[in-house]
């Protein structure tokens, strides 16, 4: 294993991130602090509590997954399309580093850059909201499996992704409205029988209910079934990111 090279490649994405504090940091800190204004201070003081816990703390885990899926995707995607874009992947690509050092170098900063993220949105939902985590060590095992999943994700997308736009399609028109339609707002409990099973089908509830559950100790489904549906899809991503560097695919044409 080439650490210096991961450590190259780790260090150069993460200094881009500390270059550009407002857009990577503050913006999605911001975004996300004014739902917990709008739906934790103003709403969520109207509305009843579910399973037990108001509605302004019942809220966080749904933001902060949210959030994480969209920024280990959009820093995952961007730091492997740039390279291609400019022709600087294939410096990288002839250097004496395998796939799978340059896979952990970039979706390892991505990953680092997310976790950040959601510890800080996580800190600043304190300031509205008072919340508590029954199980702390699993809340930060779905923040760093989410992270990396999704980061792993976002490789596959800065690949395949043949302009910048598409960089912005999987996030804006298909995980977002998974999210918000995964429980980020409310339990599926509340919905009806046949919109119960519909919501199955979405693979967002299981990361939601996972992380909701080490908050609270509640889920809308079984905690290890949640457990396993990420690591399946993070296996998904590891063979797919196998394929593209086993064929080139996007990388060497």
């Amino acid at each position: 294993m080439n650490l210096h090279a991961i450590r190259a490649i780790y260090l150069f994405e993460m200094a881009r991130t500390w270059r550009t504090l407002l857009q990577s940091i503050a913006s999605p800190v911001i975004s996300t602090s004014l739902y917990f204004v709008v739906f934790g201070s103003a709403i969520g003081s109207r509305m009843v509590e579910i399973d037990g816990i108001s509605y302004g703390a019942f809220i966080i885990p749904g933001l902060i997954m949210l959030m994480l899926l969209n920024e280990s995707i959009s820093n995952a995607s961007f730091g492997i399309y740039m390279p291609r874009f400019s022709g600087t992947i294939y410096e990288v690509l002839s250097a004496p580093v395998s796939y799978v050092e340059i896979v952990t170098g970039y979706v390892g900063a991505a990953a680092s850059k997310s976790i950040i993220l959601g510890l800080l949105i996580l800190a600043t939902a304190r300031l509205f909201v008072d919340f508590h985590i029954a199980h702390p060590v699993w809340m930060v095992a779905f923040l760093v499996l989410t992270a990396v999943t999704f980061s792993l994700f976002g490789f596959i997308i800065g690949v395949w992704a043949d302009g910048f736009e598409k960089l912005q399609i999987i996030p804006m028109m298909i995980v977002t409205p998974l999210t918000f339609l995964g429980g980020t707002f409310y339990s599926i409990n509340m919905l009806p029988p046949v919109w119960q099973t519909i919501t199955l089908f979405n693979p967002v509830v299981y990361l939601i209910s996972g992380f909701r559950w080490s908050f609270y100790g509640v889920a809308d489904v079984n905690v290890g079934l949640s457990l396993g549906m990420t690591v399946l899809f993070m296996v998904l991503c590891v063979g797919v990111i196998h394929w593209i560097f086993k064929t080139g695919y996007r990388l060497k044409n």
